[in-house]
């Protein structure tokens, strides 16, 4: 560890697992219900047990990127972080207004707009609270000794993350307008500027664990960040075929689609070109795994699994049914939930001082939890393609397909068990970790 201010990183990081952990436990409630097991119907309805599903998923990527942000950006500006206690007030502002959003989904408090349930007032808070963290990263910027090319695509990434938040709060009463916009938000987010995000942190981890030159790596960083605009932005129209918008969409929305796993596809090979290419073995080989493992999966997940049925012949078909799932859980996972974990497994060390990377567990967490996450991917793929033929092509009530497809709901419980031995492994050696070397200090260098 560089510079003091880093260990905030270590605060955000910890918010992430508890998140994590909390999200699985919804997902377990989920997937008994869909089993025909909903026993606590009464208690957490399936609808409140999905919003809060989603939203703890969004939760802790966010925690987990800005955790990133703060343990890079002083790096790679070669100073101190500004104002670190305000970083500290963020971190808590931002769990008081998750945990009372999620509270709220509880008592039927919230909007109802999937991925955007949370309450109009929590909005504004939201908002303040992540405006406050852009002025922390953003003055860390303008400040520092130097400017790179990872530092800036980072940045702009999540200014531009906090700027599409805001679509999702223009008022309309109308559901095609409330559609349109609200998939400014998170598709812009996940397939848009997500994916700057994840450029950058990729190419943090891949200048430290392989020891290529930094020019090189960030040449293929502004290449990655072109496909990413060029596809993502238009690939929008994906989501409009079937919400009341023009036909232009269909053509739009389809051939930009198609485009969308060059990104991911780019990301792979750039990962895997400059692992080849390290002319170092750097120690924490488990940190590299993860963030090779993050570039191949997210193609796999978000790049081939989105454009197989994102065609507007294809969608026609599976728009909004489990095959949805199947990419979408593969996507998260492989894009962005592998790349926070693989930060963690780099910064950890440099944190503590505690170099576990090597420990059996770190393997064992790695190896279940991607396999877990593989079958999972399978048996909503089994689950999704009955559902269209039973539903979409032969025309079986809504629910009567739903219980005749619970029998593939225990394939996805088994997996999902899997899956979560391989976190919690993962959330075990976190904890093993321990706390962060010394204390967070007002240093006079972020003054």
């Amino acid at each position: 560890m560089k510079f003091k201010t880093q260990k905030i990183a270590y605060y955000f990081f910890a918010v992430c697992m508890l998140l994590l952990s909390l999200q699985i436990v919804y997902g377990f409630i989920m997937g008994f219900a869909h089993m025909g097991y909903d026993n606590l119907h009464s208690i957490i309805p399936f609808h409140t047990a999905r919003a809060t599903h989603t939203n703890l998923l969004v939760m802790w990527l966010l925690a987990g990127f800005m955790g990133a942000a703060y343990y890079i950006i002083p790096e790679e500006t070669d100073r101190e972080l500004i104002y670190p206690q305000l970083a500290i007030v963020q971190l808590v502002a931002l769990v008081v207004v998750g945990v009372t959003a999620i509270i709220g989904f509880h008592f039927n408090w919230w909007e109802g707009r999937k991925f955007l349930e949370i309450p109009r007032p929590l909005d504004y808070l939201v908002v303040v609270d992540v405006l406050l963290f852009i002025f922390l990263i953003g003055g860390t910027i303008w400040k520092g000794k130097r400017y790179s090319t990872t530092s800036i695509v980072l940045f702009f990434g999540l200014l531009t993350a906090a700027l599409l938040y805001l679509p999702g709060m223009i008022p309309t009463t109308n559901q095609t307008m409330d559609s349109y916009w609200r998939w400014w938000v998170v598709h812009l987010w996940v397939e848009g500027v997500w994916e700057l995000i994840m450029g950058a942190i990729l190419s943090f981890l891949l200048i430290k664990l392989t020891g290529v030159d930094r020019e090189i790596i960030e040449k293929w960083l502004y290449v990655i960040v072109g496909f990413t605009f060029l596809s993502g932005i238009l690939g929008t129209g994906h989501h409009y075929y079937f919400i009341g918008t023009p036909r232009y969409w269909l053509m739009i929305g389809g051939f930009f689609s198609a485009l969308e796993p060059l990104a991911f596809l780019g990301m792979a090979m750039y990962a895997i070109a400059m692992a080849k290419k390290g002319g170092r073995q750097h120690p924490n080989r488990l940190a590299l795994t993860w963030t090779i493992g993050c570039a191949v999966m997210s193609f796999v997940g978000a790049g081939f699994l989105g454009f197989a049925h994102t065609l507007p012949q294809v969608n026609i078909y599976t728009h909004g049914t489990l095959v949805t799932a199947m990419h979408g859980h593969l996507a998260f996972w492989g894009a962005y939930a592998m790349l926070i974990f693989a930060m963690i497994a780099y910064a950890m060390p440099q944190l503590t001082g505690r170099k576990l990377f090597d420990n059996g567990w770190s393997v064992f967490a790695f190896w279940t939890s991607n396999i877990g996450m593989v079958a999972m991917t399978l048996a909503f793929a089994v689950a999704g393609v009955a559902q269209v033929y039973l539903e979409r092509r032969m025309g079986l009530d809504f629910l009567q397909v739903q219980k005749e497809i619970e029998v593939h709901f225990l394939g996805l419980v088994l997996a999902a068990s899997l899956f979560s031995l391989g976190i919690f492994a993962f959330i075990w050696i976190f904890i093993k970790y321990g706390l962060p070397k010394g204390k967070i200090e007002n240093v006079s260098a972020a003054n």
